[in-house]
């Protein structure tokens, strides 16, 4: 059955004769007639007996009933559709590490989903080797984290830089220093993060490179957690300084002298998948605009 059919029997119904349709629909009478025609055609029954007040048949009367909410129910698909293909509608799985998760996203998720409200999003938390493995098997579309190893199928494109800062106890021996350096790391307990998570890595290549490492260290599996680690005095950790807006009380921040340990992030999707589309590429496009360091 022919939708725009079945949406001229329904005005018909409506207006009770064919003249009156036509003008409903700003249709010429001949195109209602041979609408309807074709519609009965189609299925085989007579639906309208034509007189000088129409009248539904049985087989009328029983379409009419079950057709109004199949039209409305075609309408709304069309709709859908046409959204999705346009890029207002859709389902965009996001991948993002901490601490973006919890400190940048939520506020730009409700920017975009003000002026899309159409698009749904789901939100999944992990390390950005997990993040990848994830895009590379098709369980996400994009993701927010670290550059992927040399060599990945991950397209990425930076956009701002994780800066780092030195989280100790008020009453700690370095809450003095304006000189920290990461030699200073090892004569203390050391709070890192979970052996997958590429700021540990970084970090570790860097203590390696001084040529020692620290002697006492305490993992802590996330990385938003660590700044209360430190808050109960359990040791010293490098946090993301977006993580201390402000620095828990009985704590100090510090500013490193080196500013190697900082690790640039950005957008992680499919190589073969770039650019992005669809719903897909407006939540790129969004997250490129307000993350981007070098948009004014």
């Amino acid at each position: 059955m022919d939708l725009k059919a079945l949406k001229t029997f329904q005005t018909i119904v409506a207006c009770g004769s064919f003249n009156r349709a036509a003008e409903e629909l700003n249709y010429a009478q001949s195109t209602v007639t041979m609408q309807i025609q074709r519609l009965e055609s189609d299925l085989g029954v007579m639906l309208i007996e034509r007189g000088k007040k129409i009248r539904l048949t049985e087989a009328g009367r029983l379409l009419y009933e079950q057709s109004v909410q199949l039209v409305k129910d075609m309408e709304r698909l069309q709709t859908q559709m046409t959204d999705l293909h346009s890029g207002e509608a859709g389902h965009v799985r996001l991948g993002v590490v901490e601490p973006s998760a919890s400190y940048r996203l939520p506020r730009l998720l409700a920017r975009f989903l003000a002026d899309y409200p159409k698009i749904r999003i789901s939100v999944e938390i992990a390390s950005s080797p997990a993040l990848g493995e994830k895009l590379m098997r098709g369980e996400l579309d994009l993701a927010l984290g670290s550059a992927p190893e040399l060599g990945s199928e991950l397209y990425f494109e930076p956009l701002f830089t994780e800066r780092f800062v030195l989280l100790v106890p008020q009453d700690h021996p370095l809450a003095g220093r304006t000189d920290i350096v990461t030699e200073l790391l090892r004569d203390y307990r050391l709070l890192i993060t979970a052996a997958n998570c590429p700021y540990r890595r970084k970090l570790e290549l860097l203590l390696q490179q001084t040529g020692r490492t620290p002697l006492d260290t305490m993992e802590i599996g996330n990385m938003s957690a660590l700044k209360h680690y430190v808050q109960c005095g359990l040791g010293i950790a490098l946090v993301p300084e977006s993580l201390l807006n402000p620095a828990p009380p009985g704590t100090v921040a510090l500013p490193l002298k080196d500013r190697t340990i900082d690790m640039p992030c950005g957008l992680l999707c499919k190589a073969s998948e770039f650019p992005l589309k669809l719903a897909g590429a407006k939540l790129y496009r969004f997250l490129q605009e307000h993350l981007n360091e070098r948009t004014p």
